[in-house]
């Protein structure tokens, strides 16, 4: 009463007991500052005892706040607890970048606990769950990925602990996958995926299983062992089921089956079923309500409809992915949709504003440090080129890609380059 008649607080009505606001923030930071060390310890201590006990039945609600005062109070185990807990609830919410931040908090915390099976336990849970976040937040290629889910395959090794091997494998498969690694080990660790799931029994392993191989097989030219691996995860996945599975890699397997399912079928010369599956992945994507999967599908999307020469979709589609992902940070899609644009507005006779959007999402693409589907991007410039009259930069492009494709092994273009070239080399004549 007597700080609120001084007005250093504020009184807020709230039910069932009133709530006090201090004045000002800086105000609430000397109070907080002239409180002893360990008395300050001992009153964050009591009230995340005091929370627990109050809120015992709505728990959830309290997790962040929890974390915050153990964390305060020094108490490490109550705080790696709730940290934990308030990352996989800030995952639900889409609230990714928080998530990370309460994850690594964790892991930082955890170190300062005593060494043994408990602890290591521990980490692999939280490093298994900070890696979605992380491909979120910063993209599928990020050291901090490849660094997190190597060192859950590590513990997994350490603690014998079978179970938990599938997520540390597929995370290290998409990294490999996205960061444009020698193909040949993308489906070596495809292979072991479908081995782990089988043995499992486990339908949602297996779709996560059944992708991962089906884009290693379909990128690297294996068209039809791949659209069918691809199928198959398709056949499984069931959205009521299987919606949470985006938490193994950060993308629905769902919407990213279906996306991949139609580059296969138009490939192999299907359009009308590659158009349905897109389709399919694009409704799914809506119902789920998953930001990230949104854009995701949105990108997808934009891709096939420059396959079917349908530009000024594509160039719709790409613009609400770049306007959702740079409200949201989603550099991997911002990146891709920017390629799709450029491509779109070059088909539709605006060649020099196009490719000056490609080589934007392809410097984006390259300072993230990706390298999959890089031949097909560069496609899409020499595609540009031509239109603008421009075969000599456009035949250059195109070496470029070729030169890729022989040093990652990514073929599924490759038929698309030499036609290109050909294109290219009658301009030029």
């Amino acid at each position: 009463s007597a700080l609120q008649a001084k007005e250093f607080l504020y009184e807020q009505p709230a039910f069932p007991e009133s709530e006090y606001l201090f004045k000002h923030a800086l105000t609430q930071d000397v109070a907080y500052g002239t409180v002893l060390q360990e008395q300050r310890k001992a009153l964050h201590e009591r009230t995340g005892q005091a929370m627990e006990t109050l809120y015992a039945e709505k728990l959830t609600d309290h997790y962040s706040a929890l974390a915050h005062h153990y964390t305060q109070s020094g108490n490490a185990r109550k705080a790696v607890e709730y940290l934990d807990l308030a990352g996989r609830q800030a995952m639900q919410r889409s609230a990714n970048a928080e998530a990370v931040t309460h994850l690594t908090n964790a892991l930082e915390l955890l170190q300062t606990l005593p060494e043994g099976r408990e602890r290591s336990d521990q980490e692999l849970r939280l490093q298994l769950a900070l890696g979605p976040a992380l491909v979120v937040t910063k993209s599928y290629t990020a050291p901090e990925i490849e660094h997190t889910y190597g060192r859950a395959f590590e513990l997994c090794q350490q603690l014998d602990d079978s179970a938990q091997l599938f997520p540390a494998v597929t995370g290290l498969c998409i990294f490999s996958f996205t960061k444009g690694a020698k193909f040949q080990r993308v489906c070596e660790l495809g292979e072991q995926l479908v081995r782990l799931a089988d043995e499992a029994h486990s339908p949602a392993l297996q779709i996560e299983a059944y992708y991962a191989r089906g884009i290693g097989l379909l990128y690297r030219g294996e068209l039809p062992a791949g659209r069918m691996y691809l199928e198959q995860a398709v056949d499984l996945y069931d959205p009521y089921q299987h919606a949470s599975l985006r938490f193994f890699s950060g993308e629905d397997p769902g919407v990213a089956s279906r996306s991949n399912t139609s580059n296969a079928l138009w490939m192999l010369g299907y359009p009308e079923q590659a158009r349905q599956a897109i389709q399919g992945a694009q409704t799914l994507a809506q119902e789920l309500s998953d930001i990230f999967t949104v854009a995701a599908g949105s990108a997808w999307a934009a891709g096939c409809d420059l396959h079917y020469r349908d530009y000024a979709r594509a160039q719709e589609r790409a613009e609400a992915t770049i306007e959702l992902s740079t409200e949201h940070g989603f550099v991997w899609w911002h990146a891709l949709a920017d390629i799709f644009c450029g491509g779109a507005l070059a088909a539709q006779g605006q060649p020099t504003e196009g490719i000056g959007q490609i080589q934007q999402g392809l410097e984006v693409y390259q300072g993230i440090g990706a390298e999959l589907w890089r031949p097909y991007y560069l496609a899409i410039l020499a595609e540009a080129y031509r239109k603008a009259d421009q075969p000599d930069k456009g035949l250059t492009t195109v070496a470029d890609a070729l030169a890729r494709v022989d040093t990652t092994g990514e073929r599924w273009y490759e038929a698309e380059l030499y036609r290109l070239r050909g294109e290219l080399l009658l301009q030029h004549s």
